[in-house]
């Protein structure tokens, strides 16, 4: 209860809420299912306060897991009072908890240890107390002790100096008081390490590099680090010294005594032999762990973004996936993505673009497919410029292929098509994720896609949880038909997970297409829970129900049914009549189980059964005049998608085989502190070319007005220089981490870099 009672608090939602999405995650319900079913309980609560609910309540029941365990230690060796399981219990933080237990974990030999072994414990205590007549030469005579190994006054003052160093580091007050200092005022400082300039100059905007902890952005916080893990970069982060010492010399020295001089002495060696490197390694911890949070939140906001791109339905797809030396690989798809027929054609030259040109044609005749789909790898304007040239009566659109080699190269693409090589399988990929981007790419790790900042960076398990939730909500959200499904697809269906889904699919393979949800409880292992947690979420046209085809819960079937028996009509015509809908009163229905929330999604399901959330799918084409970045001319005005988003800015293709930067400064007219406030991911943009960098296939875009009028940036983005342009795109970048290259440290908007002399905006 006090748990939940902490939630509440925090998330500003009352007790009851908390309470209630506790309990239905205890029972093994789903995120998109207590959503979506469940919402009179948690009074409409969305998918992200109940994540939130969810990953809080399992960070207090670690606390608390660890705070049973550290009482169980004291417990057993008699350390634990009164007064220290009050502390322990009232703790709040991981840290807070960690301080009042560090004086009694065990721990390796220290010098505080040693002097106490020769009896300099009381000496200590004696300075501690700092009295105006004390006189600490004279009594620390009385420690001198040869068999003890104190040999001399200054042997017994420096043992008991180090006593006091180590209460001092691990007073649990002093050092609240130095983390509250190093996470508000610490410094990061970075430098080259010597001898590393040349091998290290894709880090060098970073070679001296200095600012605020608490205001660096995550994308800098993680490529200094990762600067310094390849052995380029030196990387401290400390407040300023006398800052640190003030405080604690202010908690542990009474007055000018020479005693406090002595206390003097020790409290700063064990700053800078004790507290300074522990507080560092916690400031270095949270500002990774917030670096990583946030560079986790822009890959989920990325991947949500780009599995929710429009589709373009069941239609027959021509899909090329491009190349030069091997040639372009070609795959015809049927309407539902089923593998037709693969070829392979050249365009390296005029005759081989001919002739590929009539390959085409052949097909077309052939299978009468809707659109083309090009991947946008190698040789994919080339490509591009020859299908359009065809005149054909269809679309030819440019298609992201990351991720497609992963996939092809993958134990599911071999199960999938253990009789084609690894190309086709890509044109086969990309052609799918034309038709609908979402069920192709759930079969892809989310970390392949190539839509993330420092991936590679941060922790795996919570990228993990984070990117898995977000796929989860995307499936549950657009629906999924339960006949034509992959197990793939299926297996992120509320309640299925991967093995009920292949038992679906087996299923559906011995006994054909599923004629109503209720037959799903014959499949093997798929008991009553499962079956509420995922039958809301699955579609099945034309089945014998028709609200099967709908977002309608099969719990729900009867109250849709007194539905249309008040209004004397069939199942049918209240789904197709509006009419007969409109006579419905919804406060009528509510009872102890179905509360106007639920009735307000049924009323709206009822209007458009099983309707796609995503939007309708536009075709996209790039500028012909523009086939390689040595076309580009700063001012040139041009149409691109965009490929990525980090803090800093998002990356856009334009057709030239590399992505353009448009830094945030330049994403909007207006300020913005978060990219994803201007733009998306797949989003169709106008941008304006304000700088190219051909030797280093960089190119600097923008999508600000005044460019638009100007033709050019004048007031080009301060501190950055070339390094503000983007990467170049490789074509498989996501396997690297789609930022490869750190982002240059810009210093507008950053108050510190007027003290480092730089140019502020």
């Amino acid at each position: 209860m006090k748990e939940l009672t902490v939630i509440a608090q925090e998330l500003s939602i009352n007790i009851k809420q908390a309470q209630a999405v506790a309990a239905l995650l205890e029972e093994g319900c789903t995120v998109p299912f207590i959503a979506r079913y469940r919402k009179e309980a948690h009074q409409s609560l969305d998918e992200v306060a109940i994540v939130a609910i969810r990953d809080r309540l399992h960070q207090l029941r670690e606390l608390n897991a660890r705070k049973e365990a550290i009482s169980k230690s004291l417990m057993e060796r008699n350390l634990l009072s009164d007064e220290l399981a009050a502390a322990i219990a009232a703790s709040e933080t991981m840290s807070g908890l960690e301080d009042i237990y560090l004086p009694y974990r065990p721990k390796k030999r220290t010098r505080a240890m040693v002097a106490k072994e020769k009896g300099l414990e009381p000496l200590a205590l004696f300075l501690l107390e700092q009295l105006a007549e004390a006189r600490p030469e004279e009594e620390a005579g009385k420690y001198v002790n040869a068999e003890l190994g104190v040999e001399n006054v200054e042997e017994a003052l420096g043992g008991a100096r180090d006593i006091i160093a180590e209460m001092v580091s691990e007073d649990a007050v002093s050092r609240a008081a130095l983390r509250d200092l190093f996470q508000k005022k610490a410094f990061f400082i970075c430098k080259v390490v010597d001898g590393q300039e040349e091998a290290g100059a894709k880090y060098r905007d970073y070679f001296n590099w200095q600012e605020l902890a608490a205001n660096a952005p995550s994308h800098r916080v993680l490529a200094m680090r990762r600067g310094e893990k390849e052995g380029f970069l030196s990387l401290r982060v400390l407040p300023e010294t006398e800052e640190a010492l003030f405080i604690l010399l202010g908690m542990f020295v009474k007055n000018e005594s020479p005693a406090a001089q002595q206390v003097k002495l020790a409290v700063a060696d064990s700053y800078k032999r004790l507290l300074s490197s522990s507080m560092e390694t916690e400031i270095r911890l949270f500002t990774r762990q917030a670096a990583e949070k946030e560079a986790i939140k822009v890959f989920a906001q990325n991947l949500r973004q780009l599995l929710l791109a429009p589709p373009l339905g069941q239609k027959p797809v021509l899909a090329i996936d491009p190349g030069y030396r091997t040639g372009c690989k070609l795959a015809v798809l049927s309407a539902q993505g089923v593998f037709l027929h693969h070829d392979i054609i050249h365009v390296m030259t005029e005759a081989q673009q001919e002739q590929a040109g009539r390959k085409i044609k052949q097909l077309y005749g052939e299978y009468k497919f809707e659109a083309i789909a090009i991947g946008n790898g190698t040789a994919s304007r080339e490509t591009e410029s020859m299908a359009r040239r065809l005149k054909l009566p269809l679309p030819v659109i440019v298609v992201s292929e990351s991720g497609a080699s992963v996939y092809s190269a993958s134990d599911l693409a071999r199960q999938e098509f253990s009789d084609l090589d690894l190309t086709v399988r890509g044109a086969i990929s990309i052609g799918r994720r034309l038709l609908d981007p979402l069920a192709e790419l759930v079969k892809i790790d989310p970390k392949a896609i190539g839509v993330g900042q420092y991936q590679h960076d941060v922790d795996q398990g919570e990228l993990k949880q984070s990117l898995d939730d977000v796929v989860v909500s995307c499936v549950n959200l657009v629906g999924v038909e339960l006949n034509t499904a992959s197990a793939e697809l299926l297996g992120h269906v509320s309640g299925l997970g991967p093995s009920l889904a292949k038992n679906i699919v087996s299923f559906r393979e011995q006994h054909g297409p599923f004629n109503s949800r209720q037959k799903l409880l014959n499949v093997p292992r798929l008991g009553p829970k499962a079956f509420e947690q995922a039958a809301g979420f699955l579609r099945i046209a034309n089945g014998e129900n028709p609200l099967d085809a709908s977002a309608v819960h099969p719990e729900s079937y009867p109250l849709v049914e007194a539905m249309a028996r008040d209004l004397s009509c069939q199942l049918e015509e209240l789904l197709q009549k509006e009419s007969l809908r409109k006579q419905i009163e919804p406060s009528k229905y509510v009872t102890s189980k179905f509360g106007l929330p639920t009735i307000n999604d049924i009323m709206q399901e009822l209007e458009k059964p099983g309707r796609d959330p995503r939007q309708g799918f536009e075709a996209f084409s790039f500028s012909e005049a523009v086939n390689s970045i040595g076309d580009l001319v700063p001012g040139m005005r041009l149409p691109g998608i965009v490929t990525n988003i980090t803090n800093f800015g998002a990356f856009v293709d334009i057709g030239v085989h590399q992505d353009g930067l448009v830094h945030i400064s330049n994403l909007s007219d207006k300020f913005i502190s978060d990219p994803h406030q201007a733009v998306k991911v797949q989003q169709a943009v106008q941008v304006t070319v304000l700088e190219v960098d051909v030797p280093r296939k960089r190119i600097a875009l923008s999508l600000r007005s005044e460019n638009v009028a100007h033709g050019e940036n004048k007031k080009s983005a301060p501190g950055l220089g070339p390094a503000k342009l983007g990467p170049t795109r490789n074509k498989e970048r996501e396997a690297k981490g789609a930022a490869s290259k750190p982002a240059a440290p810009a210093s507008f908007n950053n108050p510190f870099a007027r003290l480092l002399g730089k140019q502020d905006s």
